[in-house]
């Protein structure tokens, strides 16, 4: 712990990344451990769905729970997702299969269009799949809202025929509750956050058809967690830096890729991710270079790659702490099981690490 510190505090910029899949207590005190140390906090959201938050910022966010996608929805749109693979559980308990109180005969009264650039498993199980070229996101967004509004479109636009698009657009205009589930197939195609904007603006035009509404399809299990604790304490949803003592933030300056493929930062501190695994070359490049540590309970890329390695319980199963789920509804996880003997939640490790950083501070 004590080395951690000493890092931390030795540093001149350090960036504390991840945070995506521990429980909002440990995210918390890493927030308040970023402040003391003067450092830029991150988490997995920045090359995820950092673009989802950045068009909710500007255009709203018409969403609801899924539970009420479970007992209302009979219309569910996957664009740039493949649950099948990236969330096994979702289509079986919300959206194709489950019955629900006003869909009792369950699959059978659902509809499930895919719009992906592959024929993924998910667009298998599909009624329908419309097949988008790479990168044309926006222009069948666009397609979409033209055709809602009365306007006119080529017979072909992304690579999809004119009476598909205008017969996907039908099936969204007629049914009774509609979702659309978006994931980083959209994201991050060209346009980024205007693809979002512009899928949001989408969902507020169907909605003087009918009732439609959006989840961003998150990854890691409490990445929505970050973003809300992280906005609490800071008035900013990721991304934020605390080098001159105060929260500031500006996407694509204050993100952690950005930084490293820089050379920003002079040190790292990761908790519960693996940017060794997921980064690109150049940010990995430097993230070798400089001073390193790691919270993490398994072994992956990224604790090989680090100076320190600190092994920890798994949150909601060896500690109980509590969650986000996609739909921004909080759940508390519970412990099932004992921690190896030895091990502190990321929660106590992080305590202690804090603990030591003021000491060093206060020349203790």
């Amino acid at each position: 712990m004590e080395r951690v510190a000493r890092m931390l505090v030795d540093a001149k910029k350090p960036l504390l990344y991840g945070w995506a899949t521990t429980e909002c207590e440990a995210q918390s005190v890493g927030i308040e451990l970023a402040e003391e140390v003067g450092g830029v906090i991150d988490s997995c959201a920045s090359v995820c769905h950092g673009p989802s938050v950045l068009a909710i910022q500007d255009v709203g966010f018409p969403s609801v729970t899924l539970g009420e996608v479970k007992n209302r929805a009979d219309l569910d749109i996957y664009w740039g997702s493949n649950p099948m693979h990236a969330h096994p559980r979702h289509m079986s308990r919300y959206s194709r299969y489950p019955r629900g109180y006003f869909r009792e005969r369950g699959q059978q009264d659902r509809t499930v269009i895919v719009i992906d650039v592959r024929r993924t498993d998910t667009a298998g199980i599909a009624d329908k799949f419309l097949q988008v070229s790479p990168g044309d996101d926006y222009e069948l967004v666009n397609a979409f809202r033209t055709l809602l509004n009365g306007g006119d479109i080529p017979d072909e636009v992304a690579g999809i025929a004119k009476k598909d698009i205008a017969s996907a657009l039908e099936l969204m205009k007629t049914c009774q509750f509609g979702m659309l589930f978006f994931g980083v197939g959209l994201t991050m195609s060209p346009g980024k956050h205007r693809n979002i904007d512009n899928a949001i603006s989408l969902v507020v035009d169907l909605n003087k058809y009918t009732k439609f509404n959006l989840i961003p399809m998150r990854g890691h299990y409490n990445v929505t967690g970050f973003s809300e604790v992280l906005t609490w304490q800071s008035g900013f949803p990721f991304g934020v830096d605390y080098t001159r003592g105060y929260p500031q933030y500006n996407p694509g300056e204050t993100t952690s890729v950005e930084l490293l493929s820089r050379g920003e930062v002079d040190a790292v501190f990761v908790v519960g991710s693996d940017p060794a695994a997921n980064f690109p070359k150049k940010a990995v490049e430097h993230l070798a270079k400089i001073p390193s540590a790691v919270i993490e309970p398994h072994e992956t890329p990224t604790t090989y790659l680090c100076d320190l390695n600190i092994p920890s319980a798994i949150a909601g199963i060896e500690v109980e702490g509590t969650a986000y789920r996609m739909d921004n509804v909080p759940i508390r996880m519970r412990k099932i099981m004992d921690a190896p003997a030895g091990l502190y939640s990321d929660r106590e490790i992080l305590e202690m690490i804090l603990l030591k950083v003021r000491e060093i501070k206060n020349g203790a």
